[in-house]
């Protein structure tokens, strides 16, 4: 371990308990849900705080992933230290499944209409602060938890060399200040990415002249729906052996806790699959100066709150961090299973966003009890669809085992019930 500095991990298993040294000075709400900028959105960010979740109509980020599965994977671990804001209800037989296995309490949540919920909160008095994973334009500047501004400047890939990590050697471009056209571009590979990407969207790897042209038409369909001012083109790391992520906490006073690291799982193209961790082997120490320089700049900005860093680890040990996500996490609740699964003799896990089971919830309950009550297999999310008049369910899930080839063995056997895997 790294002898300069001694961060402990988290002894808690929600995110109410990470989040409860801070929340002494005022009444905070937690606000699972992101902004879009899709037509279905009551309370679009397309005024100041623009995110690129889609460059049309047809491939924006869809109101299931944004208002639905993903918060309920957070509320799911959320504990009932802070009340948290949803605006669309889990099933019945979702919350049931989680009073059961995660010890989810209803007074964690707060129901509010996804029509009215941001001009309700901005004149709430019940909620002197709210908690969000990005800044919405429609929330009172002075209600968020974290000034608005800074968090969206955090969040910005632009500001990556700027944490004092190890990183890859980047240019950006405002581009309103330049042309596309006169962009100077390196020989392939490399990246060009959006500043504010939601969910792997806005990353384009350029290979050859044919990803080069796609990415082009992609940022000139943002500029024309003015959801894009900056742009980086960045240096591709070759050689890369594993992919992490890093994720710890830093309260008010700048004092870091670890929550984990994971490896990613990703596309090809670099789409977020999920996060597999070792819970007893993984050696954070190698991460710490990188943790404490992240922790250190968030703190001085304001920032409190989760942390979490992607970092490329390359053939010669090199780790190069390649973006930082100053909120909440995808597999933070996969960290967040540390103590839990570790006193059950389960020391290895994988998250993943992408199963799904013929049948209704309450059915996958029933034919998955013996493994759910082993804590083999984990729901976070679930959310029930019909196509051509057959029911499927999409989840959210964990997968454990006291060893790698435990939890694969594990998963083949889900498999063989019916589960699929859709990487």
């Amino acid at each position: 371990m790294n002898s300069t500095y001694n961060f402990q991990y988290f002894q808690g298993n929600s995110l109410s308990d990470l989040f409860a040294q801070d929340l002494a000075d005022a009444s905070y709400g937690f606000i699972l849900n992101y902004p879009a900028t899709a037509s279905w959105a009551a309370y679009p960010n397309t005024k100041k705080y623009f995110l690129q979740d889609g460059s049309s109509e047809a491939t924006k980020t869809s109101f299931d992933k944004i208002c639905q599965k993903e918060p309920w994977k957070n509320l799911a671990v959320l504990g009932d230290r802070i009340q948290a804001i949803v605006i669309v209800p889990p099933s019945k037989s979702l919350i049931n499944y989680w009073r059961e296995h995660l010890d989810f309490s209803d007074s964690s949540r707060l129901m509010m209409h996804c029509s009215t919920y941001l001009d309700d909160l901005s004149q709430s008095e019940h909620f002197d602060k709210l908690i969000t994973l990005f800044p919405f334009d429609n929330l009172k500047p002075e209600k968020h938890a974290i000034n608005s501004d800074t968090h969206y400047r955090l969040l910005s890939k632009v500001t990556l060399a700027e944490l004092g990590v190890s990183c890859p050697k980047y240019k950006s471009y405002n581009l309103h200040d330049c042309r596309l056209e006169d962009i100077h571009l390196p020989e392939f590979p490399y990246l060009i990415k959006t500043s504010h990407g939601l969910s792997g969207e806005g990353t384009y790897i350029i290979n050859n002249t044919s990803d080069l042209n796609y990415c082009l038409e992609e940022i000139r369909k943002y500029l024309d729906i003015k959801l894009l001012d900056t742009i980086i083109v960045s240096e591709f790391i070759k050689n890369e052996v594993q992919n992490y992520c890093v994720q710890f906490y830093v309260n008010k006073v700048g004092d870091i806790t670890l929550i984990g690291t994971t490896s990613q799982l990703v596309t090809p193209e670099g789409n977020y699959l999920g996060g597999v961790i070792d819970y007893r082997h993984t050696n954070m120490g190698k991460f710490f100066e990188m943790i404490a320089a992240i922790g250190q700049y968030g703190s001085k900005q304001g920032y409190f709150g989760v942390i979490g860093f992607d970092v490329l680890e390359t053939q010669d040990g090199q780790l190069y961090a390649i973006d930082a996500n100053f909120r909440v996490n995808g597999s933070t609740p996969l960290c967040l299973q540390r103590h839990t699964l570790l006193n059950i003799g389960k020391e290895v896990a994988k998250y993943s966003s992408s199963y799904r089971m013929d049948g209704t919830l309450e059915s996958i309950l029933v034919s998955l009890k013996p493994e759910l009550d082993r804590k083999d297999f984990i729901i976070l999310s679930a959310l029930e669809r019909v196509k051509y008049g057959k029911i499927y369910t999409e989840i959210y899930a964990i997968v454990t085992g006291e060893t790698i080839e435990e939890m694969r063995h594990v998963e083949r056997k889900l498999q063989s019930k019916g589960l699929q895997w859709l990487a």
